[in-house]
Parts: structure tokens; C-alpha cells; sequence
């Protein structure tokens, strides 16, 4: 069971975050004729084309995909619960479960942008297709930390202070929701 469990854990979380970051792409306006983009696109398509002909977007946020992301978190614990003990609970308490779930999915996706983007500014040094997309989407939250602490020495430290903003962010939410935090 633990091995259902934990797959069934990690496929909806990353078809959470490739939705996200679909929304954060089309919110970003990145270039949607890139390979990277593209994947995003093609991989999301299948089940955001059809409900976006029900739910229409609001303004720049994707709300097909919004909407797609927080029912796959909401139902997630319900599912787990259902492999795990054999039985199903359905509260209103999993529409909270599934906005904070989507919440800290946001939070990890953007933890991840960073780090990927930092690790490729080493190896690839912008030769990369993946590069320009990473550096779109991360660039509007690094600049205006770069803008108050500037590069010293040729270090940028933005992005440290970006993954340390999140970093207490988590800490946040774990004091407000204390042990519901680490199960979500």
C-alpha cells in the first residue's frame, strides 16, 4: 500500500505543479514557441482544452487550470485515505486541504524554478532553450531584491534570498496549521 501510496502522492503533485507552471508561464508571458514550453503545453492540453470551454480565464490566470489544480488536491487526500484504510471521507474541511494544498504546491514549484535555474546558470551559461523560459519566469521575483542587494563580487545573491523568502514562508505555515502542514 505504501507503494501506491507514494505513487499516487507524486503524480498528482507533479500534475499539479506542470499546471501551475503553466499558469505561471501564461501569466509570465514567456515564449510559448520554446521546446520547454511547449512539453508544458502538450503535457496539460489533453484535460485543460476541454474545461476551458466551460470555465473561461480571468483575465491573465488560466482558471481552467487553477480550477483543475485545486480538485486534483482536493480529492488527493480522499484518495489516499481510500488506498491507505479502504474507506473514503469527504468533508468541507477538503476544500481547505486542497486551496492550502495548491498553496504550498505553488510555493515548492517556484523553490524548484529557482534552484533549476540557478544549477543551469552554471552548466549551461544561457545556452540552453530552457534558460530563457527559467530566467522569464524567475526574473520578476529576483530583480527587485538585485535592485536592494546588488551583485558583490560576482555573486548574485537574489536567488538565495528568494529560496530563504520561501523557506519562511513554510516556517509560516507551519505555525499557522501546525501538523496539517506536513500532511499536505
Amino acid at each position: 500500500m505504501l507503494t501506491l501510496t507514494f505513487l499516487v502522492k507524486t503524480l498528482v503533485d507533479l500534475y499539479v505543479m506542470v499546471l501551475l507552471l503553466r499558469i505561471w508561464m501564461q501569466w509570465a508571458r514567456t515564449d510559448f514557441y520554446n521546446p520547454f514550453s511547449q512539453f508544458v503545453v502538450k503535457i496539460t492540453q489533453p484535460i485543460v482544452g476541454p474545461l476551458r470551454r466551460v470555465v473561461p480565464s480571468l483575465g491573465p490566470v488560466d482558471s481552467a487550470s487553477l480550477l483543475l489544480a485545486f480538485l486534483l488536491m482536493t480529492i488527493k487526500y480522499p484518495l489516499l485515505l481510500l488506498i491507505q484504510v479502504g474507506g473514503i471521507s469527504l468533508s468541507p474541511y477538503n476544500l481547505l486541504f486542497g486551496l492550502i494544498s495548491v498553496l504550498k504546491s505553488a510555493g515548492y514549484l517556484v523553490f524548484w524554478m529557482i534552484i533549476i535555474r540557478s544549477i543551469m546558470s552554471w552548466v549551461s551559461r544561457g545556452s540552453s532553450p530552457m534558460d530563457y523560459v527559467l530566467m522569464q519566469l524567475t526574473e520578476p521575483l529576483m530583480a527587485p531584491i538585485r535592485r536592494v542587494i546588488p551583485a558583490m563580487g560576482g555573486i548574485d545573491f537574489s536567488a538565495m534570498v528568494v529560496v530563504l523568502i520561501l523557506y519562511m514562508l513554510n516556517y509560516l505555515g507551519m505555525d499557522l496549521f501546525g501538523q496539517l502542514w506536513f500532511l499536505l
